[in-house]
C-alpha cells in the first residue's frame, strides 16, 4: 500500500485518526487492500501524512478491534481475513461520517438544500 491512498484533511472537524481508520477500513472491506497486504508501520505511515505516530497508532489500535488488521512482531501489520459481513457502523462513526462530508461539501461553496439533495440522491 502506498501513503497515497491514504489523505488527511488537517483542516476537517472529523480527527485525522478517524480518517485514517474510515479510509484504511472501506479499503479493505472493499477488497482494495486484501488479506495479509503488509500495511506501512505506525511511524511510516506518520511520517508520510505528516502526522504524529499517536494519531495513525489509534487508527491502527481501532482497525484491529474492529479485527480488519492485526500486528505481529516480527510480521508487521497486515489486513486480516476480511469479515464475512462488513462491520455496522455506530451512530459516533456515522456522525463523524456526516460531519466530514458537511464540512468538504461547504468548503466546495454547497448550501444546506445542496447537500441534503447529494445524501438523497446517494441513498438511492
Amino acid at each position: 500500500m502506498t501513503a497515497l491512498a491514504v489523505r488527511v484533511d488537517t483542516t476537517s472537524p472529523v480527527p485525522p485518526y478517524e480518517q485514517i481508520r474510515a479510509q484504511l477500513a472501506a479499503l479493505i472491506v472493499t477488497g482494495r487492500l486484501t488479506k495479509d497486504e503488509r500495511l506501512p508501520t505506525v511511524r511510516q505511515l506518520a511520517a508520510d501524512l505528516g502526522l504524529a505516530p499517536g494519531t495513525v497508532a489509534r487508527a491502527y489500535r481501532e482497525l484491529e478491534a474492529a479485527k480488519l488488521i492485526r500486528t505481529r512482531r516480527g510480521a508487521g501489520t497486515r489486513v486480516a481475513t476480511p469479515p464475512s459481513e462488513p462491520p455496522r457502523p455506530g451512530p459516533d462513526q456515522l456522525a463523524t461520517l456526516a460531519r466530514y462530508f458537511t464540512s468538504a461539501a461547504r468548503a466546495l461553496g454547497a448550501d444546506t438544500e445542496a447537500i441534503l439533495t447529494a445524501i438523497r440522491e446517494a441513498l438511492d
